[in-house]
């Protein structure tokens, strides 16, 4: 997605909730945070934190739990291993070592306890400048690509104010797994698919849902999202939910528009969707994706053949 001459990126601070418990990946999390299982070899929140600085922002403010620091700690210096691998000539992999630390500032919140997204993004207003009239929430479980789609959505902010969500076109069959929009035609954008939101529904079943369209864990929220959330009430198992807050403001008259991305969206929240990342990353590298396409198609061969 290009930028217009007019580009200008409209938030600062982009909001990483990260205080899960990782369960569906147990017993892997009991020791290692979910967000720095690597996706081929890098963590998952090192991947969302360099899309949120190619799209403009100049901090990552990571929403932890208690007890959870290795994963701001990520990004982090290691200075003994930096002298280390650059004694060895090791310069590749200390590129890489170097490449978190340099990517933005990182900052943390603690959400002590777990009261859902809604309840992790209202941690985060504290921690904003008084100037902040905006900020970007990227869910860590969700890599999207090609990367660009943050500043799509601050280029409709720029143009239309209020919040900028994302959004994916998901099988009829997924719907009850998301947050699906209610959605109608808004004026046309130059190379970007932009509808108007009128609702959200969490989860809905089939017969129920007003689209198939799913928010996809990239928000740009205008700051009077905090004001909602203080209104809304917890919903099942007790926790607030983020769509609920935007809900309100739509019925408020706060415009929300949404961006749908038409590009590639992988789910790490769990092992099937972490294993098609690391297995697409893998055929998109150099080192690896030559040998492990080969392995693939034999080993589909091999299915194959043993089927009949």
């Amino acid at each position: 997605m290009n930028d217009s001459p007019d580009f200008r990126v409209t938030f600062r601070t982009a909001v990483v909730p990260a205080a899960g418990l990782g369960t569906r990946f147990l017993p892997a999390t009991k020791t290692v945070p979910k967000e720095l299982l690597p996706v081929l070899d890098t963590p998952g929140i090192e991947l969302v934190a360099g899309e949120a600085a190619q799209s403009g922002a100049q901090r990552l403010l990571i929403v932890t739990a208690p007890g959870k620091d290795r994963v701001v700690a990520h990004f982090a210096e290691n200075l003994s291993l930096e002298e280390h691998l650059e004694a060895k000539g090791k310069t590749e992999l200390l590129e890489k070592v170097r490449r978190a630390p340099n990517l933005l500032r990182v900052d943390s919140v603690v959400q002590d306890r777990p009261l859902g997204l809604g309840h992790a993004v209202s941690c985060a207003e504290a921690a904003l400048g008084a100037d902040e009239d905006a900020l970007a929430v990227l869910l860590p479980d969700d890599i999207v690509k090609p990367h660009g789609i943050l500043k799509a959505m601050a280029r409709v902010r720029a143009e239309r104010g209020g919040s900028v969500l994302c959004a994916i076109d998901v099988p009829k069959s997924q719907v009850s797994s998301y947050g699906i929009l209610e959605v109608e035609e808004a004026p046309k954008s130059a190379s970007l698919d932009v509808l108007r939101v009128l609702g959200v529904v969490e989860k809905p079943a089939l017969s129920e849902a007003p689209s198939t369209l799913a928010a996809a864990g990239r928000y740009l929220l205008d700051r009077k999202i905090f004001h909602a959330l203080r209104r809304i009430k917890p919903g099942v198992g007790g926790e607030l939910q983020l769509t609920d807050a935007i809900a309100l403001l739509i019925d408020e008259g706060h415009p929300v528009h949404v961006v749908v991305h038409r590009g590639t969206r992988h789910d790490l929240g769990n092992p099937g969707g972490y294993l098609r990342a690391a297995v697409d990353a893998a055929l998109n590298s150099e080192e690896y994706g030559d040998g492990l396409g080969k392995w693939l198609r034999e080993r589909l061969d091999l299915d194959s053949s043993d089927a009949n």
